[in-house]
């Protein structure tokens, strides 16, 4: 989901008529890839831990399972914007298995209910995450009233669940080292909500472009207050928590730079910063896999009273 981040900021770049198309094309084959690799690696361990059911119901990991279906959303809408017209029924078809997912997971929530320790960021991607990027896609495709559905879809899980999850952030201990990445999603609604938008109105910077700004601003702020956190933490596979969130917020800002023609040439800045920090984390992903600390084998200690899943421990 972090590579798709990275090819949808140098895909809004493309569009815009700043950059080729090649490295956008080139970071979707990538994502593709990555995509079939790790669901080749998690189908199976999934498997030889007996996992199929407590995965997806997971308190604590189960909500990440839903970026498995919304890759390849992301995969066929680009197929669909670049190949035969086929393309567009499997992103419908993907659309419908998103957003069905998290009517699933959201009922689930109701159905065995749960403290509200168990809550963090998170939580958005099954139904926020979900509708909001399908939007977006809809959008660019034309079908501008399954975007604006979606829209809504993702616009209002966002706000009901980001209320929970501010509760449970202002008010509970801190979350476990491991899940504090997971702080960085909440940068990401409304940014991913500012390009849906966009492809709603044609690229016009209107009055909802503004709201979502100005809120996305203040996530910025919040997350720069949060670096002094995020250097504490040790290094490990949720640190791509911050990939896609960052990455959505570039290709937001890139979209609002050229639709008002103001300081295009931050343009490459961003591209630059956010292509070298996904770059590093890249690379430090991979110095971790070499070195088998990628994927902890346990969950470090939560705070008193925090639930880290169903069994206590976590096999990577």
């Amino acid at each position: 989901m972090g590579v798709a981040g990275l090819a949808q900021c140098w895909t809004a770049a493309a569009a815009a008529d700043h950059v080729p198309q090649w490295p956008g094309l080139s970071l979707w084959v990538l994502t593709g890839m990555l995509w079939l690799v790790i669901s080749v690696a998690f189908v199976g361990n999934a498997a030889r831990s007996h996992r199929w059911r407590s995965e997806v119901t997971d308190p604590t990991f189960g909500v990440f399972s839903s970026l498995g279906v919304l890759v390849p959303t992301l995969l066929a809408l680009v197929l669909a914007l670049h190949s035969v017209a086929e393309w567009r029924v499997v992103f419908l078809v993907f659309v419908g298995l998103s957003t069905g997912y998290g009517g699933w997971v959201t009922a689930g929530w109701v159905v065995n209910g749960g403290s509200l320790e168990r809550w963090h960021p998170g939580y958005l991607l099954p139904t926020v995450a979900t509708g909001l990027v399908c939007a977006a896609g809809a959008g660019q495709l034309g079908y501008r009233t399954l975007a604006v559905a979606l829209f809504g879809y993702g616009l209002v899980c966002w706000f009901s669940l980001t209320s929970i999850i501010w509760l449970r952030l202002f008010t509970l201990p801190p979350m476990p080292p491991a899940l504090a990445p997971t702080l960085a999603i909440e940068l990401a609604p409304p940014v991913v909500a500012g390009n849906a938008w966009f492809t709603v109105t044609g690229g016009r910077v209107d009055a909802v472009v503004l709201v979502l700004g100005g809120y996305a601003a203040l996530m910025a702020v919040v997350q720069l207050r949060l670096l002094a956190l995020y250097r504490r933490l040790s290094f490990a596979a949720g640190w791509w928590a911050f990939a896609f969130s960052y990455a959505a917020a570039v290709a937001f800002a890139i979209r609002c730079l050229t639709a008002t023609g103001a300081a295009t040439g931050l343009v490459d800045v961003l591209l630059g910063v956010i292509t070298l920090g996904i770059g590093a984390l890249t690379v430090r992903s991979l110095v971790a896999l070499h070195a088998g600390t990628l994927l902890p084998r346990e969950l470090p200690a939560a705070a008193p009273g925090l639930p880290v899943g169903q069994s206590g421990q976590r096999t990577s």
